[in-house]
């Protein structure tokens, strides 16, 4: 789980205005985050099904929100993939 200190400062370097907490791109760097987090509690705990489904479920969620935002503005998707280190 992310702490409340975690979470803020993830939504302070991803927001787009000043009381902006849930636009596309602060929901995919918390996802982006809780994916890390999970995906390093798989390589500790191999045999852990349930999260490895939630996981999955996180990837799923994480794609949608990126195409959308590639949809709606491909400059923006370029700018968000870059800062959080995903593909290409």
């Amino acid at each position: 789980m992310l702490t409340k200190e975690k979470k803020t400062s993830i939504i302070g370097t991803h927001k787009r205005g000043a009381e902006d907490t849930g636009s596309a791109e602060v929901q995919v760097a918390l996802l982006s985050e809780r994916i890390n987090q999970l995906s390093h509690h798989l390589g500790e705990f191999k045999k852990d099904h349930s999260s490895r489904a939630g996981l999955m479920k996180l990837v799923g969620q994480r794609k949608r929100l990126l195409a959308y935002v590639k949809k709606e503005d491909v400059q923006r998707y370029e700018q968000l993939i870059q800062k959080l280190g995903l593909r290409k």
